[in-house]
């Protein structure tokens, strides 16, 4: 298990009520669970989630490879979409 930090942006960080969290997790999958799980019945913050681009060591990862295990400790920051800019 390793610590994951999850950073919110924008709409992201008005569905979850922080700037970031932390939790242990064996993926950022695993990680992208339990934070849904900390909040049951709360929809609007999973489908938020389910919509934001990830950003990790500022590349993007795809929802493919969130799966995958993780070899260290993660910082995931999350990115609703938005428009203009």
């Amino acid at each position: 298990m390793h610590r994951v930090t999850l950073r919110y942006w924008a709409g992201a960080r008005a569905a979850a009520g922080v700037e970031t969290e932390q939790v242990q997790a064996s993926s950022l999958a695993e990680a992208l669970e339990a934070v849904k799980a900390a909040r049951p019945g709360d929809a609007e913050f999973a489908r938020v989630l389910d919509v934001c681009s990830l950003l990790r060591d500022r590349r993007t990862v795809p929802r493919a490879a969130l799966a995958e295990p993780l070899d260290a400790d993660a910082e995931l920051e999350l990115l609703p979409p938005f428009a203009g800019g």
